[in-house]
């Protein structure tokens, strides 16, 4: 029996996960998430000899997927996906501080060297499956603040089942993450650059989707981490990062580090915690633009000016996944968690009753590490170990550093991004200019399509309404 997925803010209808696959966001504005938490299988912790990332994917995600697609088909998707990594093991595990028991999880190996490739070639193939089933076809619109547009364009690219759409705040992405979206030549992928922030382009898709009408006639998509696909994915490296601790000495919990943003990331740790996975402690590491670390530190949502940084996919003030975590602290509860996020919205404030705060204190840590602090890790790390990390993974090692609670568990800090996406802060840092991969070499000298959009939803729909391709165009 499929397992049904519901709102966080309980007015829309339960859906299967085709459905979910989808429509993105649910149609009363909130985020779907699974009715009941699937739990891993009784052996997780020690895998069969030999498994593959792969296959490892396919075990964890299957309870979210089964009785919507065929196991056969969903294995050969995940193999295909998995197989167009630098490295077979696709999130290799390496020491940062052995003696420390810190460890650095490498999620960049990817076809655009950040971690969102690990959950979105899977779900570009997801939704091609879906939609050549159906007969049917979709318009993707999303907003990014750096990486998730360039590894959803290439996940996207030149399938004739949909149009992509890509929002990104002008001058606000660095040059590397700019021309990975906008040199693709693609037919069906368009970028835009926005006269604003990202919370701006995020506030523009979400409105998108909130205009029925035009959600309706252009059958809007979302590859976000609004889309649960992609939490689901992004669960599996979690379990591979406690299997392979297991073999060091760890029988009990681990604690995961998480450079955040838009907060999709570290809650798939939330998700595999929920699925029975031991951890001890979740650090969310964020820049100066520090909503998250404040709300973790005190239960409270202040929204202040965003400021450009040197991590600018992190230069948020609108978390949105941090509904889905605010849903289960809350109760489940749909119509208090839309009351308090519609509060927020309007206020730029808002806070947790002290029953639902105390949710936060047994697992959830934050902290900030504002720009010096960044290039001072990114400059240690270098000279003790040899290795270059870009500012996000910096957050996170110094995010590590500032909030752990118990030395005796592992670490593990999630590297976000390849340090080449980052040179200049990188150069600063280090001394070292990193290299981008062979592949990738002659970016600069690539040509760009992009247009260029004031914050308006109405000139954002006109464009999208005149560059999406009908039927007869394919």
């Amino acid at each position: 029996m499929s397992l049904s997925y519901i709102s966080t803010r309980g007015r829309a209808p339960e859906l299967a996960f085709a459905d979910v696959l989808l429509a993105g966001l649910a149609t009363d504005g909130g985020l779907y998430v699974p009715q009941t938490w699937p739990t891993l299988a009784d052996g997780h912790r020690r895998p069969p000899p030999g498994q593959t990332y792969a296959e490892t994917a396919v075990e964890v995600m299957w309870p979210f997927v089964d009785g919507q697609i065929e196991r056969e088909a969903f294995e050969a998707l995940t193999a295909d996906a998995y197989s167009t990594f630098d490295n077979p093991d696709v999130a290799p595990l390496v020491p940062l501080d052995e003696e420390q028991n810190v460890w650095l999880m490498e999620l960049f190996g990817g076809p655009t060297l950040a971690f969102k490739d690990i959950a979105l070639q899977l779900v570009g193939r997801l939704f091609d499956h879906e939609l050549t089933r159906r007969g049917e076809r979709v318009t993707i619109v999303g907003a990014t603040s750096g990486d998730t547009g360039s590894a959803a364009i290439e996940a996207c690219r030149d399938r004739d089942s949909l149009d992509i759409f890509v929002l990104h705040p002008r001058g606000r992405v660095s040059d590397v993450q700019r021309r990975q979206m906008t040199t693709v030549p693609s037919a069906n992928v368009h970028n835009i650059a926005v006269d604003g922030s990202f919370d701006d382009c995020q506030d523009l898709v979400k409105a998108m989707f909130a205009d029925e009408a035009f959600r309706g006639r252009h059958r809007l998509g979302a590859v976000n981490s609004i889309n649960f696909a992609r939490v689901m994915a992004q669960v599996v490296y979690y379990v591979v990062a406690a299997r392979a601790l297991g073999g060091v000495g760890a029988a009990g919990p681990v604690s995961f580090a998480v450079p955040t943003g838009n907060f999709g990331n570290v809650y798939a740790g939330y998700a595999a915690h929920r699925m029975g996975l031991d951890v001890s402690q979740f650090v969310v590491g964020s820049n100066v633009n520090d909503i998250l670390a404040r709300f973790f530190a005190g239960a409270h949502l202040e929204i202040r000016e965003v400021v450009p940084t040197m991590s600018p996919s992190m230069d948020i003030q609108v978390s949105s996944n941090l509904e889905r975590l605010l849903f289960e602290l809350l109760g489940r509860d749909g119509a208090a968690t839309a009351a308090l996020l519609e509060g927020f919205r309007a206020s730029g404030e808002a806070g947790l009753a002290p029953e639902a705060a105390a949710g936060l204190a047994p697992l959830w840590s934050g902290a900030r590490v504002d720009e010096a602090r960044t290039l001072a890790v990114i400059g240690d790390v270098h000279r003790r170990t040899g290795m270059m990390i870009d500012p996000h993974t910096a957050v996170g090692v110094g995010a590590a550093a500032a909030a752990r609670r118990d030395p005796a568990t592992p670490m593990v800090v999630l590297a976000t991004a390849h340090p080449a996406k980052f040179p200049d802060a990188v150069e600063a840092a280090c001394g070292v200019r990193p290299a981008l991969p062979e592949r990738l070499a002659d970016l600069a000298e690539r040509p760009e399509r992009c247009a260029m959009l004031d914050n308006d939803l109405g000139a954002v729909q006109q464009y999208v309404a005149a560059h999406t391709r009908v039927d007869g165009d394919r």
